[in-house]
């Protein structure tokens, strides 16, 4: 694994533009600050070590699978701070298997020749975004070098395929037309509208609206579109958190009504897009080579995080409010707006730090992409600081 430094494409932002990326470059970039999307340099990976992601992400699928019926069977939802009028449908989801699509693995690692394998950060099971950049645009940068300097290159990244082949999977099991819909954010509503795109390539009749729009018809008991005719939504698609939704005015409607529509993704997977699913697979699986030790905070009064730790919500998103306190002692925190809510104590990993062209340190991170419970592909997100925030830039790569 190595991070090289590149010359960016001529008129690289209309490029990236045309192939649905908008927000390349923040509004007000900070000087020195790198845009979203920073081709001035990529990451090479070797062969063998694409092997070793796509086989840690595939086994931690089904470990993370184990861990979600472990806490059914041991009713551990109070620790997850899962509402328990949920509960009783996320153990019929999990029973009924309804479709599910996608997830993504954060994994830390600084390749073969750190001598150690990837850790597992954390688990974006439910409403992962960056999925236009791994899936489309960083395929097309490597087509436009292949005619240059990276001939003979290849990509980890089957995602396109992998989407559309998923869709003709579930197309039978799903309501037409399916309904895609996300918070009105610039990223979210890229991830909604690249997802709603795979779906229609695979033959689906699809429509896209804002969470904020979808209405409630109380005298017919259903979620309606906003047609004048109240059209009903049967399957849905949502960029939206679970335990969002359950803290919001028609979760009791969403609820009572959840066994007859098709939700996307499954209630089931707040389960492991809540960070208390760590320190269960560490219970799990002790000094597993893939994990890092973790606990609940105040599981034991006579253990307290030092140095080499990272505190986390158990619901957080984008880096915030994480406090990680360096090998060294040194402190880097950030602000947010998921207080008050239980926290998880993570050991640090080894880092993984590489070097840009001034020689200041950059710190990359592997979102590892599962598809149909399979891993399919990667992107690589970096910051000039150990955490990585909704502003972290996306770097493409290649292996040979």
């Amino acid at each position: 694994m190595n991070r090289h430094i590149l010359t960016p494409r001529a008129n690289w932002q209309q490029t990236v533009e045309s192939q649905g990326l908008t927000f390349h470059t923040p509004e007000t970039l900070a000087p020195g600050a790198k845009p979203y999307w920073d081709e001035s340099a990529c990451y090479e990976f070797t062969a063998a070590e694409v092997d070793t992601l796509e086989a840690a992400a595939n086994q931690m699928q089904e470990m993370c699978l184990a861990a979600a019926q472990h806490v059914i069977d041991n009713k551990r939802y109070a620790e997850l701070e899962i509402l328990a009028e949920a509960v009783p449908l996320i153990e019929w989801a999990w029973n009924a298997e309804p479709p599910a699509l996608y997830g993504r693995f954060d994994f830390l690692w600084a390749g073969a020749q750190s001598n150690t394998p990837p850790k597992l950060l954390e688990y974006n099971a439910d409403t992962p975004t960056s999925l236009l950049e791994a899936a489309v645009v960083q395929w097309y940068w490597l087509k436009d070098l292949e005619t240059s300097t990276h001939q003979g290159a290849d990509q980890f990244n089957s995602l396109h395929e992998r989407l559309i082949a998923k869709w003709k999977d579930v197309a039978s099991y799903l309501s037409k037309p399916i309904y895609f819909a996300a918070a009105d954010f610039p990223e979210d509503q890229l991830t909604i509208a690249y997802l709603r795109d795979t779906a229609e390539q695979a033959g689906l009749q699809t429509r896209q609206m804002l969470m904020q729009d979808i209405g409630w018809n109380e005298p017919r008991q259903c979620f309606v579109d906003t047609d004048p005719a109240e059209n009903q939504i049967k399957s849905i698609f949502k960029l939206y958190p679970w335990e969002t939704m359950m803290d919001e005015e028609f979760a009791t409607q969403a609820l009572r009504t959840y066994k007859d529509m098709r939700w996307m993704e499954p209630i089931w997977k707040m389960l492991l897009s809540n960070k208390g699913i760590l320190p269960i697979l560490w219970e799990l699986y002790p000094n597993h080579p893939l994990l890092l030790e973790a606990r609940f905070v105040g599981a034991g009064s006579d253990w307290q995080p030092a140095a080499g730790w990272v505190r986390k919500p158990l619901h957080s998103r984008e880096g915030s409010n994480i406090v990680m306190t360096g090998f060294d002692g040194t402190v880097f925190q950030t602000p947010g707006p998921y207080t008050n809510r239980k926290l998880v104590d993570q050991k640090l990993s080894p880092p993984a730090v590489f070097p840009d062209a001034t020689g200041l340190p950059r710190f990359p991170v592997l979102g590892l992409w599962m598809i149909d419970q399979e891993c399919g592909g990667m992107g690589v997100r970096e910051d000039a600081g150990p955490i990585t925030g909704n502003l972290s830039s996306f770097v493409p790569h290649f292996f040979r």
